[in-house]
């Protein structure tokens, strides 16, 4: 992946966008310490150069009616690349699995499925994920509560490791 040089305007564009995707382009500006139309060709170069891939509502699960979380370690049978990827594309047909990560190590997959409630996630799991093709072994952990989460980078230590690398 091509790296990006970003100077301070840049980051803390990013920061702030990362932090709240509604602000107004004048907000952003004026926090970036820039006038308006700069502000927003960075913002739009930062997003054409894959920085910023898109924005979305931070929404509130239980609130919706999604009141169980789990996170599901899933173990294949085969770990060839095409094994892989077929299980990746698999997984984009599921609605329920919200996150998809390819670990190293003891598992393949690392899913955090979001259900309704337990006979929604239990039917997932029995007729879709333990019946998936080439699905070895699924071991699953309830979310009992989240105590942080935050989307994105730590940009914080963005900053610092640009200023350490000038």
């Amino acid at each position: 992946m091509q790296r990006v040089k970003l100077d301070d305007i840049d980051r803390r564009i990013l920061t702030d966008l990362q932090d709240d995707g509604r602000m107004t382009n004048v907000d952003l500006a004026r926090r970036a310490g820039i006038s308006a139309p700069p502000c927003l060709r960075r913002v739009r170069a930062l997003e054409e150069a894959g920085l910023i891939r898109g924005y979305h509502g931070d929404l509130n699960a239980e609130m919706l009616g999604f009141g169980v979380s789990v996170f599901a370690m899933v173990g294949l049978v085969s770990q060839a690349e095409s094994d892989l990827l077929a299980f990746e594309r698999k997984v984009q047909d599921w609605p329920l699995v919200r996150e998809c990560h390819m670990l190293a190590g003891e598992v393949d997959f690392l899913l955090k499925i979001v259900a309704r409630d337990w006979d929604a996630y239990q039917h997932f799991l029995t007729r879709d994920l333990t019946a998936a093709p080439n699905v070895a072994h699924v071991k699953t952990s309830l979310v009992i509560r989240a105590s942080k989460v935050l989307p994105g980078v730590p940009m914080e230590a963005a900053v610092i490791g640009a200023q350490a690398a000038e």
